[in-house]
Parts: structure tokens; C-alpha cells; sequence
């Protein structure tokens, strides 16, 4: 599903009024399949220590990155997301937090990218084409993440860290 495709099946469902955060995540893995289509996007995958992230990104069954989407146009600074949304930070190394239009994009907890491929106007999505191309390289990025390699049983051993009570590889 191409980005203006994408856009346009999320405001038949935002316009609906019927939609809920989960009716537009079918949209966002079919999206980000068309666009990087060596990774397998799974909607509601298994939990995992830090909780259940929305989306998992693998590849060749391994784990590359999580998604943490929103309701469209839900302010993703709201202090009720907070606690949730520091776990994930704290504990997953490649994290994407989402309202299906603006994208925040964070590497080891840290916030690296924001942005907007649209944005709701006078009760409907209206895309910005602009960032189009970029939104594409970051979501290409986002996905051929690798992290840490592991090249001994000194550096596997090392590789293990906690991060707030979590342990990652």
C-alpha cells in the first residue's frame, strides 16, 4: 500500500467516525510491508518483558524494531501515554511511537526523528505530501536496524545490559 493509499483508506475510516486506535493497523503493517518489503510487520504480537507494543519488525525471524501507535491525532505528549511510553523508551533500542500520521522515531531511548505525513483538518486527514520521500528513507532506516552484533561470548555476555530493570541484547 503506497503512502497516498495508505492516507487515503485512514480518512474513509477516520470520516466513518466509527474507527478506533486498533480499526487503522491493518493499514500501517500493509504500509510498511509495500514500502520495505524484506521485513515482516505483525500486528499484536507476543508480549514481551517491557509490555506489548503494538507492532513488532522482523526479519528473517529476527526482532529489528517495535511500533507503539495511537489513536489518529492523539497527542502522543499526553502525560496519561507516559509511563508506558518511558518503559518502551527504556527498554526497546529501536522504537517507533505513532498516532498513524505523525511518527516519532527513537534510537537507544532517544528521540532521533519526528514526523508528519499528515494531519487531521476540519474532520479529515489532509496528507503532507512533502515528507513523503523522507518518511520513506526514515521508515527504510527504522527497518535495517541491526543493533549490537555479537561477535565472542565476551562481548554476547557484555551485550546483555539492564535498562530499568529489563534485560535486552
Amino acid at each position: 500500500m503506497t503512502l497516498p493509499d495508505y492516507l487515503k483508506e485512514l480518512n474513509l475510516l477516520y470520516k466513518s467516525g466509527h474507527a478506533t486506535e486498533h480499526s487503522y493497523r491493518g493499514h500501517l503493517a500493509s504500509m510498511i510491508s509495500t514500502l520495505v518489503p524484506d521485513v515482516q510487520v505483525t500486528n499484536e504480537p507476543q508480549r514481551i518483558a517491557c509490555g506489548a507494543p503494538d507492532y513488532i519488525i522482523t526479519r528473517k525471524g529476527i526482532p529489528i524494531g517495535f511500533i507503539e501507535a495511537k489513536d489518529v491525532g492523539a497527542d502522543l505528549f499526553n502525560k496519561t501515554y507516559k509511563e508506558q511510553f518511558d518503559r518502551y523508551k527504556a527498554s526497546l533500542n529501536n522504537l517507533v511511537i505513532t498516532d498513524y500520521l505523525t511518527f516519532q522515531f527513537f534510537v537507544d531511548g532517544v528521540l532521533s526523528t519526528t514526523l508528519s505525513i499528515g494531519h487531521v483538518e476540519n474532520g479529515r486527514i489532509v496528507a503532507e505530501t512533502g515528507n513523503f520521500d523522507l518518511f520513506t528513507r526514515r521508515i527504510t532506516e527504522f527497518c535495517s536496524f541491526t543493533g549490537q552484533t555479537v561477535t565472542s561470548a565476551r562481548n554476547w555476555q557484555s551485550s546483555w545490559r539492564p535498562r530499568q530493570g529489563y534485560w535486552l541484547m
